[in-house]
């Protein structure tokens, strides 16, 4: 193990928690005043919560050993028992297991913080605390094993996942999906004005998530290396061909150039360059940046025409983003992979196995798990408390 690996790795992962603070200012800056609180508190309080599951079983269902088939790890890091300080070659030589571990739970925190979304402005937060707690474990854990885990069948299977396109971001988008569908739309959806109350938050936790980027796509290079070089350098040019694309289009729709747009395409060229980050040249960066922007417009317009409320839009951002971003590294892949562009045709085909099979697998579970949650204790706040906000009736607390 090399000391300028760990002080690097440890740097990323203080980055990587940084972004959850940026996700709370950014979805909180995009609700109505009377709900920011609350928006924030479910993003911090998953801190909280995925950092005790992950201790006590999601890290062993997501990185121990396989115990067959492909689908999950055992019991083997039940706890963190066997997860020391010395390195882990399965996944790295250059850092101890237990970095590695605090690593990838910073990831299982943003990923379901984000899954906040489908929740805004109407949550019972008894019931977002349980679904979780289960979710993590049932849905995220697997799918981290499949893609990254020791013995998982889209690992074995060769489907390219530098950062975590699949395992968090076409994931977690059509999870946010299916809640929507379950919990329903906000009370005068469509019907009365549900503007953002704060850009300024939004901008504020855009440039967070932004620079906790850096750790998230170039830390999981695992070492102060080349390849960690180049995936910082890609998430930068994605993003601000995203964001620059992202408000030329609101531009020549709307005659206005909107400072939201910017960072939502910066948002939505942060999540398609992440699982290509460390396998594509720059100018392929640039080209995801740039078709992200385009697809993810068009997912977000069709979905705020529609009936469902999926309020802040991580099915159009983080799962229409992921789902290009896997595609476009079975396209561009040329650094340490091969794709189509190197004469590999069927590594595009591998990629789209893992998008269509993550997403059927996680929206199917989500649904069943929020049906079964609303059922018995309901997923979403009285319509008194939806009216009044959510800050004051169920938190007792206002900005």
């Amino acid at each position: 193990m090399a000391g300028a690996d760990i002080a690097f790795v440890l740097i990323c992962t203080g980055l990587v928690f940084i972004m959850t603070p940026g996700l709370a200012f950014f979805y909180g800056g995009l609700l109505r005043k009377k709900n920011i609180i609350n928006m924030m508190a479910m993003c911090f309080v998953s801190i909280s919560i995925v950092t005790v599951a992950w201790f006590i079983i999601g890290y062993s269902f997501a990185f121990a050993p396989d115990i067959g088939g492909g689908f999950i790890g055992g019991f083997n890091f039940l706890g963190l028992f066997g997860v020391g300080t010395d390195a882990y070659p399965v996944y790295s030589d250059a850092i101890p297991h237990l970095l590695y571990m605090v690593f990838q739970l910073m990831f299982a925190i943003i990923t379901v913080a984000i899954i906040a979304s489908p929740f805004a402005e109407r949550v019972n937060f008894k019931a977002f605390m349980i679904f979780i707690s289960i979710w993590l474990v049932i849905v995220y854990s697997p799918i981290a094993h499949w893609v990254w885990g020791d013995g998982g069948w889209l690992k074995a299977l060769g489907a390219l996942d530098f950062a975590g396109g699949t395992v968090v971001h076409i994931n977690v988008g059509f999870a946010s999906l299916a809640i929507a569908l379950v919990i329903g739309p906000r009370k005068g959806y469509q019907k009365e004005p549900m503007e953002p109350s704060n850009i300024p938050y939004v901008l504020l936790g855009m440039g967070l998530l932004w620079i906790g980027w850096f750790g998230f796509n170039g830390g999981s290079a695992l070492a102060a290396n080349s390849t960690a070089v180049l995936a910082m350098v890609n998430t930068h040019i994605a993003a601000s061909t995203s964001g620059l694309i992202w408000m030329i289009i609101e531009y020549y729709k709307t005659g206005k150039f909107s400072v939201l747009g910017l960072a939502t395409g910066g948002l939505a060229g942060l999540v398609a360059i992440t699982p290509a980050a460390g396998y594509v040249q720059p100018w392929a960066a640039l080209i995801i940046g740039a078709v992200v922007a385009a697809i993810c417009y068009g997912a977000l317009t069709w979905r705020s025409k529609s009936k469902i409320d999926e309020s802040l839009d991580a099915w159009a951002v983080h799962g229409w983003g992921g789902i290009w971003g896997a595609i476009a590294t079975g396209i561009f892949a040329s650094v340490g992979a091969t794709s189509l562009i190197t004469g590999n045709s069927g590594q595009v085909w591998t990629q789209t196995v893992g998008v269509i099979v993550t997403i059927v697998y996680t929206f199917v579970v989500t649904w069943v798990i929020a049906k079964v949650i609303d059922k018995f204790m309901g997923l979403r706040a009285s319509e008194e408390e939806e009216y009044v906000g959510i800050d004051i009736s169920i938190h007792g607390e206002k900005v």
